[in-house]
């Protein structure tokens, strides 16, 4: 379940109405939208947008010294490393990597500005980890998710993905 906040004299009916909600619902309602100041990526081919990618990627890689990372204002200037993210976009297929490289500038103005709470939970595959959802809206408004893997451990954080909820 998700972390959620109430007041004392509502709890127990929110949790009886939360209990009937889907999660992905609750996060919808629930959470706020960071606004980027970044639109999303133009170009229509999986080719044209990765060429622009690859040049706002080399930008931060050069700024690291071993492993890429951008600094997170949620996490008070915490790294956020990109290990998982090349790996999970990897899996994808084309049409769905074009739509998520084309997030790709906005989820970077919302990890490195964003202080809203995100939607929080435990990894259902591995305890040892939590997942963070945060939501964006980029300049055309429209909605998008970021979101970071914290290993509990180490207190390690890893971008894992950026999408548009559906």
């Amino acid at each position: 379940m998700f972390l959620l906040y109430s007041s004392a004299n509502s709890h127990t009916r929110i949790c009886v109405m939360l209990e009937k909600f889907h999660e992905s619902v609750i996060e919808r309602y629930f959470m706020v939208p960071f606004q980027t100041r970044t639109a999303l990526l133009e170009g229509s081919s999986f080719d044209e947008v990765k060429k622009k990618i690859r040049l706002i990627y080399k930008k931060i890689e050069q700024k690291s010294r071993r492993r890429t990372y951008i600094r997170s204002a949620y996490f008070n200037k915490d790294k956020i490393f990109f290990d998982y993210f090349w790996h999970h976009l990897a899996q994808k297929n084309r049409k769905i990597k074009t739509k998520r490289l084309k997030l790709f500038p906005a989820a970077l103005d919302l990890i490195s500005n964003c202080r809203n709470q995100p939607a929080s939970k435990e990894n259902p595959n591995n305890t040892q980890e939590l997942l963070h959802r945060f939501y964006g809206l980029t300049k055309e408004k429209s909605l998008f998710c970021v979101q970071i893997k914290e290993d509990k451990k180490t207190s390690a954080k890893y971008f894992m993905s950026v999408f548009a909820p559906e």
